[in-house]
């Protein structure tokens, strides 16, 4: 196991797990037979969904892939009916239900639920553990379980590695990273890396420089005060809960953007960060007063390596603007915000720590986490996924939805921005004991979202009405 991975897996809490839950919704059923076929054909070639991890017999190490004796893809699929009355109150119970419940650690570190009568319809679940990949790794896995058509072939060619459209991950540092040499180990790697470096000394001192800059930057992101209690921070309990929003169309996100010369992402990021504001507000927070940092996970996987699992990502502090009561001024300092991230290098400095902690005892990591944690009160990400329409097991469907770990001590609540065929919706996973009613969250984000746009078309009508 690679240090990162071993750093995830050792950052899982009885608590807070770090797992990653994501539901696919079709409009017809789904034949549990043929999804289980098709997922036992299309991932028999990914070792690590065969294989349980073992810890190291020392204090210092790694952890240890090992292949599960007699193992069976079937054990890892599971078939149930959402009870009555089948709606999505029903769904957010039975999601709920799994995001609170641990993976068993003598098994692979994944499962799925296909799930029954949701609204004449189906829904699959499906869990994993951090350890086993992250965002862009599981994106890219997709293109081994799904089909553009639905008479697609269970036995299909290579699939080819892409990388997925830059996306808040990317567009957040992409300029500050793109002159690291991305494809290199990074300064923590072993004696190979050692003999690399001797060989290439030019690539050493630019990674070296890099790394120093982003070490720089995050000693001054450290040094900052904590972001102060609140709703979102404090103890946690064992129960989750989910929620999603209702879906909003990219074209209308985009019209919003043109008004403040903003991007996608800033857009998307200022609707929630407007209905973080209305709902802390809700619960006794001075909002004009107070801080909210946000922990973003920001891609460094090689476009060549897409296909490829495990953890390949750095973190960076957002500011949130959520002082502001105006919405198109809370736009504006988002956009502001997001673009000065863009020369950080601090994510490529945090995903060196995390090499290093992950050879070291889970003590250090632990600390590690806490003192990340104490900065930021959630942890958000945004990943543009596929435009058109895509299949399991010949059905297709018809919306996509995922939830962020928030493991630690500190972060009690993560939000996910996922795009699916011209729509984006946001989702919020919470400890129930600390925020026990996300769906107030997720709700008011298209509120947020109907009123920039409601101002955007006042804006062009006022621009189009005549002089006298």
């Amino acid at each position: 196991m690679t240090p990162a991975d071993a750093a995830w897996y050792h950052i899982d809490g009885p608590v807070n797990l770090a797992m990653v839950s994501g539901i696919l919704l079709t409009r017809e059923p789904l034949d549990f037979a043929r999804v289980k076929e098709v997922y036992a054909h299309r991932l028999r070639r990914f070792e690590r969904f065969q294989q349980r991890v073992v810890e190291a017999s020392l204090p210092i190490g790694t952890p240890h892939w090992e292949d599960v004796p007699h193992f069976d893809f079937g054990q890892q699929m599971h078939h149930v009916a959402l009870p009555a009355p089948h709606d999505k109150a029903a769904l957010i119970e039975l999601v709920s239900d799994l995001a609170s419940t641990p993976l068993d650690r003598a098994r692979p570190l994944w499962d799925v639920h296909v799930v029954d009568d949701v609204e004449g319809g189906s829904a699959l679940v499906m869990r994993f553990h951090h350890c086993i990949g992250d965002g862009t790794a599981m994106t890219a896995l997709s293109q081994e379980l799904f089909d553009s058509t639905p008479d697609a072939p269970l036995e299909r060619g290579p699939v080819v590695a892409t990388h997925p459209e830059a996306s808040l991950l990317d567009r957040l540092v992409g300029p500050a990273l793109r002159a690291i040499d991305r494809s290199s180990t990074t300064v923590t790697s072993t004696w190979e890396s050692a003999l690399h470096a001797v060989r290439h000394p030019d690539q050493l001192l630019e990674q070296a420089g890099a790394v120093v800059s982003g070490a720089s930057m995050l000693i001054s992101e450290l040094l900052k005060a904590s972001d102060p209690q609140s709703p979102l921070k404090g103890e946690f309990g064992m129960e989750k809960r989910v929620a999603w929003s209702e879906p909003v169309a990219i074209e209308d996100v985009k019209s919003i953007g043109a008004l403040a010369g903003a991007k996608v992402n800033d857009v998307l990021v200022a609707a929630m960060t407007g209905a973080l504001r209305a709902y802390l507000a809700t619960r006794g927070v001075d909002v004009d007063r107070n801080t909210l940092r946000a922990m973003v996970p920001v891609d460094l996987r090689p476009r060549e390596r897409a296909l490829e699992l495990g953890n390949m990502f750095g973190l960076v502090l957002l500011e949130l603007a959520i002082g502001s009561d105006d919405p198109l001024e809370r736009l504006r300092i988002t956009k502001a915000h997001m673009d000065a991230l863009k020369r950080s290098p601090e994510a490529m400095a945090i995903m060196t720590l995390f090499n290093l902690f992950g050879r070291g005892p889970k003590f250090f990591e632990d600390v590690a986490v806490d003192l990340f944690g104490r900065k930021a009160s959630v942890v958000m990400t945004n990943v543009v996924g596929p435009r058109e329409t895509l299949y399991l097991a010949g059905v297709p469907i018809a919306r996509m939805i995922s939830w962020v770990p928030h493991p630690g001590k500190q972060l009690g609540m993560g939000i996910s921005i996922l795009s699916y065929k011209g729509s984006a919706s946001l989702a919020v996973i919470s400890d129930a004991h600390l925020v026990p009613d996300p769906e107030a969250i997720t709700a008011q984000f298209k509120r947020e979202f109907e009123n920039m746009l409601a101002m955007v078309r006042a804006a062009r009508a006022e621009q189009r009405r005549p002089t006298p």
